[in-house]
């Protein structure tokens, strides 16, 4: 990496304990880095790696339980042992952090120019309130924000995800920090907005001068903005180099698991399209659909979805993409009967949905499995999974032996011991709780499955196994399968059709060939463009041709 005279941050035999029950147990052990002016590190890994750990250790943000040892020098000053007082002194002006979610890492009470202001006063003592607004909204220009002066006046809850994400950047570059500390910051946004953010902490890393550590398990991501990375599992660094090095040439197995194991659009094999049966019914099916939110005090009526027109036939599977407020999860929800319909025709397994009872949606809903996004929260954190599984089967009125060998056919099916059934959802991997939501939703054998980003919470790996599981139950039960997501290359690897939103409207869709291929929608072309491909070269080449051919922000 850098010489040591260039060095800014400087990590040798980095580890981390915590203390769990009576003992200390190692989160990070023996981690080595360097990073110079303009260079970025990604330390990628799955949850429990201790990727995140190890960086929020360079500030001393470890809890009361935590500890670290070994050393770590920001330019000649070592770190590890340091005073709390000097430590308060170097977070923010010296060390700054992006985290993940700017809505937790946000005061909802404050306004955004408040806080930003706050931030420049505790490091600059003597700029005045003028100072600080005028360096704020100069800041807030800076991370491309439309309108710096209402963005300025605004709360985080006025903005949107990618507006949020830039007023918090734009927080922590107010004091022109050595080290920008990037942890997960575009895993909870749209791939469009994505790519601009990156573009953005790629122009700030050039005009800045700064040095950055990317924290995250996106391969895409990795591939687009580091220049060099390390491997972490189980605490321990298992390869480390340049980015091109190890994307081509992988050397430790795990590296390259991780790396087979991410979804690459345009890689996957174009099938023919399975044949529909020609007696079949559709087990989705609507017609010019609207769906109106109503009006709330002074806040007027929204037409989230305008004339949406569709099909899912039993075995096939539809993925639903856009941006977020393009009106998909709407959708998703009017299937489920929890979104009033405007107007126009919805039927679900032959059901009108359109004016349909309480008493009929009880009946239909036995007929549709839900799997939803976190699958923590999705899921009652008192009851021990078998409870949840079975909840259903309750619902239907089958008897006590009926559900109990039912809930053993769903875990041998989702693959999780049958010994299982007696765990909380706390003692499960984000993967198996997500396993356990797949078997909840197939407890009654429905006509059609609705999957709203069942796996954009989960790691690289993690995630492969349960999109192959996905594809495995569904090949055998043919259901079929409203998937919606925005990763287009999770959809790509589903999907027999796809159909893409923007603000509420249809746009496009086909085959998956024909959307992800040839689209005819500039809107199309766009997110096909913004997808950061797990290959530093060709992601190169692709952000070339997305400049020329949508302009810097494509």
């Amino acid at each position: 990496m850098s010489e040591d005279k260039q060095t800014i941050i400087e990590a040798a035999g980095l580890s981390v304990d915590f203390w769990v029950d009576g003992e200390w147990v190692m989160a990070a052990s023996g981690v080595n880095f360097s990073v110079g002016p303009g260079e970025v590190l990604a330390i990628v890994g799955e949850s429990g790696s201790g990727k995140s750990t190890s960086a929020m250790s360079l500030l001393g943000l470890l809890p009361v339980n935590g500890r670290s040892a070994g050393s770590v020098k920001l330019r000649d000053e070592e770190l590890v042992g340091a005073e709390k007082a000097r430590l308060r002194q170097i977070r923010g002006k010296e060390i700054a952090a992006i985290f993940q979610e700017p809505m937790t890492a946000l005061n909802p009470v404050y306004t955004i120019g408040f806080q930003i202001v706050e931030a420049i006063q505790v490091h600059n003592s003597g700029m005045t309130n003028a100072q600080a607004k005028s360096r704020a909204l100069e800041l807030l220009a800076m991370v491309e924000l439309p309108n710096p002066e209402k963005a300025f006046n605004s709360y985080p809850h006025q903005l949107s995800g990618g507006q949020r994400q830039r007023a918090m950047i734009a927080q922590s570059i107010s004091c022109d920090p050595l080290l920008l500390i990037a942890d997960e910051p575009t895993t909870a946004l749209d791939v469009t907005v994505q790519a601009e953010i990156l573009n953005l902490l790629r122009e700030l890393n050039k005009r800045l001068n700064s040095a950055i550590i990317l924290i995250t398990h996106d391969m895409g991501v990795v591939a687009d903005l580091s220049d060099h990375m390390i491997v972490m599992k189980d605490g321990l660094v298992v390869e480390a180099g340049s980015t091109i090095d190890i994307f081509k040439r992988p050397s430790h197995q795990y590296t390259k698991e991780l790396l087979a194991a991410v979804p690459h659009l345009g890689t996957v094999s174009v099938a023919e399209l399975r044949p529909r049966d020609g007696r079949a019914e559709p087990s989705l099916k609507m017609e010019a659909l609207n769906i109106e939110y109503p009006k709330r005090g002074k806040v007027p009526a929204f037409l989230a979805v305008q004339d949406a027109t569709l099909e899912i036939y039993p075995g096939e599977v539809l993925g639903l993409v856009g941006e977020s407020g393009s009106g998909k999860t709407t959708i998703a929800r009017a299937v489920v009967g929890l979104m009033p319909i405007k107007s126009g025709q919805l039927e679900v397994a032959g059901q009108k949905m359109v004016g349909v009872s309480k008493k009929d949606l009880q009946a239909v809903r036995r007929d549709i499995g839900i799997v939803f996004q976190d699958p923590g929260s999705s899921l009652n954190p008192r009851w021990p999974i078998g409870q949840s599984i079975q909840e259903p089967l309750l619902l239907a009125s089958q008897s006590p032996k009926e559900r109990n060998d039912r809930v053993g056919e769903l875990l041998d099916m989702v693959e999780l011991p049958k010994s299982y059934r007696n765990r909380y959802p706390h003692e499960l991997s984000g993967g198996q709780r997500q396993r356990v939501g797949i078997a909840r939703a197939l407890a009654l054998n429905p006509k059609l499955l609705v999957a709203d980003e069942p796996t954009s919470a989960l790691d690289v790996s993690v995630q492969a196994r349960v999109l192959e599981l996905l594809q495995e139950i569904q090949k055998k039960q043919q259901f079929a399968t409203l998937f919606v997501s925005h990763d287009l290359a999770v959809v790509d690897l589903l999907s027999d059709h796809i159909a893409v939103m923007q603000h509420g409207v249809i746009v496009e869709q086909g085959s998956k060939d024909q959307i992800l291929r040839n689209p005819q929608q500039d809107y199309t072309k766009r997110l096909i463009a913004a997808v950061p491909v797990p290959d530093p070269e060709a992601q190169a080449k692709r952000r070339e041709d997305a400049k020329r051919s949508f302009g810097s922000k494509g």
